[in-house]
């Protein structure tokens, strides 16, 4: 108890434990979940070079316009100036009606409608590639469909000849295709474990630094195992609270999908926390250094982002990198979310993970040894 006191005062006292552990996490938060507010990016400024300069092409620059993704912000001359407009970042694409466009649509003599986008934005390329794209090709249907009701063909006729096969896409899980959903419910948690791996190696390393691990051991009778849990103990408490708020905000105040149900989630966030906390103090305790441990911490939680595999698959990695992402705590964060939260799996479906956290978390058992000798022989130089 007088370990865990101690450990109070000491947060108290250094504004950075509150900032990091509380306000930080926080601020992440509030900041990816306002950043990606519209569910996906929108009103994405477009160019148009119109050559042509008829009914059909404005019609086909209001159509383009009123998409969701894309807002028509300047027409331009030529296609040079269209592609400088891009080169300055200041539109993402632009679509070129050559000359005489219309004249060869009604001759159904295929004009070539020409689109440019920049995919140095991967997602605001790939969003407005699909855009202009679905234009052109509904430009197309529109005279198809004028040009066989000229001639009598009925609208069931009409329907099979230009969609002869009917698409029925059902988005699971996330039918809003929301980024927000998406990434946040990533990032948010990858962050916390960040802060949560900085913070343990600083909470240790901070104890040589300043010439008090002989009374922190001493306050604990000796027993380096009682010490780390006491001193750990209060910094579970405060992660888990801001934990908690995180996950209340998104999943209740913002509605986030998560059928799997609460309890999925209070569990999920008690042992990634533990588990975080494991890994600060085993990375400690192979390197107790403050600079050289925090700096491994702050490498793998990085690598983390990477690792996780919501952007690139992990089983499409190389054969290493996939067995080095079970050393990776947020990895098995995002499965067990995944699994049994978002897609309402069982927890045992996701056992490997669980037991994989549980691993982390136990870390700090072997390394305790080792941290003790390290407090008693190593010297700090700043």
């Amino acid at each position: 108890m007088k370990v865990i006191k101690r450990e109070i005062l000491i947060i108290l006292r250094h504004p950075i434990y509150i900032i990091c552990m509380v306000v930080l996490p926080l601020f992440v938060t509030l900041f990816f979940t306002s950043l990606m507010n519209e569910g996906q990016p929108v009103k994405m400024p477009i160019g148009i070079v119109d050559q042509d300069n008829t009914s059909t092409t404005r019609k086909l620059t209001r159509m383009i316009d009123a998409f969701q993704s894309s807002k028509v912000v300047a027409h331009y001359t030529t296609a040079e100036e269209a592609r400088h407009a891009i080169q300055r970042n200041e539109i993402y694409g632009f679509v070129l009606f050559p000359k005489d466009m219309t004249k060869k649509l009604m001759a159904m003599r295929q004009p070539k409608m020409s689109i440019y986008y920049s995919n140095t934005s991967l997602t605001a390329g790939s969003l407005l590639y699909k855009e202009m794209k679905t234009m052109c090709t509904l430009a197309s249907a529109a005279v198809g469909q004028a040009t066989m009701q000229a001639k009598g063909f009925s609208s069931g006729q009409i329907t099979a000849f230009l969609q002869p096969v009917a698409l029925d896409a059902h988005t699971i899980g996330n039918p809003w295709i929301s980024y927000n959903m998406f990434l946040s419910s990533m990032l948010i948690p990858a962050c916390m474990l960040l802060f949560v791996f900085l913070m343990t190696a600083y909470s240790l390393g901070t104890e040589i630094k300043f010439g008090t691990q002989d009374e922190w051991i001493a306050t604990a009778g000796g027993n380096v195992y009682k010490a780390m849990l006491a001193k750990l103990l209060p910094h579970t408490f405060v992660y888990l609270v801001v934990m908690y708020a995180c996950m209340a905000y998104m999943f209740g105040a913002l509605h986030f999908p998560a059928p799997g149900g609460p309890w999925r989630l209070l569990l999920l966030g008690l042992i990634s926390i533990l588990a975080a906390q494991g890994f600060g103090v085993f990375i400690f305790g192979l390197i107790p250094s403050l600079r050289m441990a925090m700096s491994v911490c702050s490498l793998w939680g990085v690598l983390s982002f990477s690792m996780v595999g919501s952007a690139f698959p992990v089983f499409a990695m190389d054969a290493p990198l996939q067995t080095l992402s079970w050393l990776f705590p947020l990895r098995h964060y995002y499965i067990i979310y995944q699994r049994c939260i978002f897609n309402t799996f069982p927890m045992a479906d996701a056992w490997q993970h669980i037991v994989a956290l549980a691993v982390i978390a136990l870390l700090p058992l072997l390394m305790a040894p080792r941290i003790k000798k390290a407090f008693l022989n190593y010297e700090y130089s700043a």
